[in-house]
This record gives C-alpha cells, structure tokens and sequence, in this order.
C-alpha cells in the first residue's frame, strides 16, 4: 500500500504540535443521556475521565443488571478501575471481558493455558525498556473493542499505567484541522513495532496472516457515535493521500496529542486492581520505572467491530 502516499511535495502545515488556551473536556457525547447506577459506586479520577467503582465483587457471577452498568460505566467514562479483587482468576477475567464480547488473543503474545488470556511479565532484564503511547490491535481489521488487565505482582513502588481520552483529543483540535482530517483514511501496521524483535523470515510469515490495514483518522465510536481520533504512534504508519511531508507534519500534530495531561489519567496499581478500558475511544502507555522489580499482569482484550 505504499503507492497510496503521493510522491509530489506540497507545502507542509504551518501550525503548532499543541493547542493552547481553554480546553473542551466533555465526558459523554453531544446529546447523551447521563446513566444512573443502583448498584456501582462511581468515584471520578477526573471530572471528565477514568473513575474508580465500587460496590461490586468481581468474583461472584455478574447478573445482566450489574452488566449493563458496568457497559454504561465503561461507555462514560472509557476507564473503569477496581480494588482489593481479593481471589480474582482468569476464568473470573474471561466472565468480566465476556459483558462486551468474545476474547481477541494478541497474536505475537505467547499462548497461555487460558486462551485470550495473556501474561505481560517484566523483569530486571527487561525492565526499563522505552514505552509508546497506542491503542491495542490498531494493526487489525477489527481492532480490540477493549480490554481488561489485573495485576498478579506489582513493584513497591512505580510500574503505574496511564490512558488518554482521544475523544477529548479530537474535541480540542483546531477547526481547520478537524475539516482536515475528516474524511483521511490511515494505514497501519505492525511490522514497525512488533517486526522489530522478528528475522525477515519470521516476519514474512506473519505478514501472510497480518497484512496493513486501513482505518478512519477520525472514527464514530461505535456504541456512543462520538468523533474520536484514531492515530497512534507505534501503529499508524501513513496517510493516504498525502505527501511524504504532509504526513510527517499532520501525523506529529495528531499523535501528540495524546501526550497533553488535561487529556489524561494515572493509575497506580496495587495487588488485586483491575482496569477495563474502552481501546477505540483511550490510548495508554505503561510507565517502565521500577527498575530491578517485577512487574506481572494478566490482559484480555476484546474482540472488536469494524470502525
């Protein structure tokens, strides 16, 4: 797909990586209806992003009436947190992922005994690695719906994980910028990232099964309908349609934009926590400073639909 990028340079964006002065940060889309819970406790990490719930015990059977509030609570605030899951399993995990949908097993993660379960170890050889900011499975057709992660071992101190709201992301463009993109499709990929710890022949292989795909640069949530933007470093490779400079100019101005703090939220997890994220709507970046502990979670993400 390479022959998509137009050859011909044309005059590269005269306009700055960030937008300056007062930010909208809305928490549901235009016109949505404010949910009311029964059953959770909400507790807001921010007033327009990621909250704390209550009230739930994770390890008893989830009835259709505490599902529907966790979706409603997941959909508000795009992540949802929990503590002191005391004896919380995989096949607990797989019954929480299951309010959404089917598991969707990463395929360039080790195969564990629970499939769609996937263990993210890290330890005094492979902390301190660098981080990116992205949205998990951007590189398939469907990319994960969500997902959900709980910490089996945690450091004393640091390995926390931070998401950022790509709803308020594209709220906060400039005009121009917002006309701009509208209607941009983007090709991503995984060789880039993943295809960096593979041989030419291992990557081949993969490539039979995991070809460039194409997604909106700014996409319709598809259960709130909110504009989202839909880039992210590691995954997005071009932008179809633009020179070799537009891209590098737009694709800087976009991806950025995950790195501003009014758009974000930090966790610090301690033993039996959980996190659900909505993966279309967030993107996270996992802090690796906990150099020599260890670091030991379990994810599940969740089967998507097309964007």
């Amino acid at each position: 797909m390479s022959d998509t990028v137009v050859a011909d340079p044309k005059p590269v964006l005269d306009k700055p990586l960030m937008h300056y002065g007062r930010r909208t940060l809305d928490r549901m889309a235009p016109g949505a209806e404010q949910p009311a819970y029964k059953i959770l406790g909400i507790t807001p990490l921010t007033p327009h992003f990621g909250a704390e719930i209550s009230g739930v015990d994770l390890t008893q059977p989830i009835g259709e009436d505490l599902a529907e509030e966790l979706r409603q609570a997941l959909l508000e605030w795009k992540v949802v947190f929990f503590r002191e899951q005391t004896g919380f399993t995989a096949e607990h995990q797989l019954e929480l992922a299951g309010v959404w949908g089917p598991p969707e097993p990463n395929p360039f993660f080790p195969k564990t005994e629970h499939v769609g379960v996937s263990r993210l170890a890290k330890d005094a050889k492979a902390s301190g690695n660098k981080n990116i900011w992205h949205s998990d499975h951007s590189f398939m057709v469907n990319p994960a719906l969500g997902s959900v992660l709980r910490a089996v071992e945690v450091p004393a101190a640091g390995g926390d994980t931070m998401w950022a709201d790509m709803g308020a992301a594209y709220d906060n463009l400039p005009e121009d910028i917002k006309e701009r993109i509208e209607d941009l499709v983007a090709v991503h990929d995984w060789e880039a990232s993943w295809g960096a710890l593979m041989n030419d022949e291992q990557k081949a292989a993969f490539r039979k099964n995991w070809p460039q795909v194409e997604h909106p640069v700014v996409v319709r949530h598809p259960r709130s309908g909110r504009r989202t933007l839909y880039v992210n470093e590691p995954f997005t490779r071009f932008i179809k349609g633009l020179s070799e400079a537009e891209n590098r100019d737009l694709l800087d101005i976009l991806v950025l934009q995950a790195r501003i703090p009014e758009f974000q939220i930090r966790f610090h997890w301690r033993p039996d926590s959980i996190a659900i994220w909505d993966n279309i709507a967030t993107q996270h970046y996992a802090i690796n400073d906990y150099f020599p502990q260890r670091r030991v979670m379990e994810r599940i993400a969740i089967a998507g639909v097309p964007l």
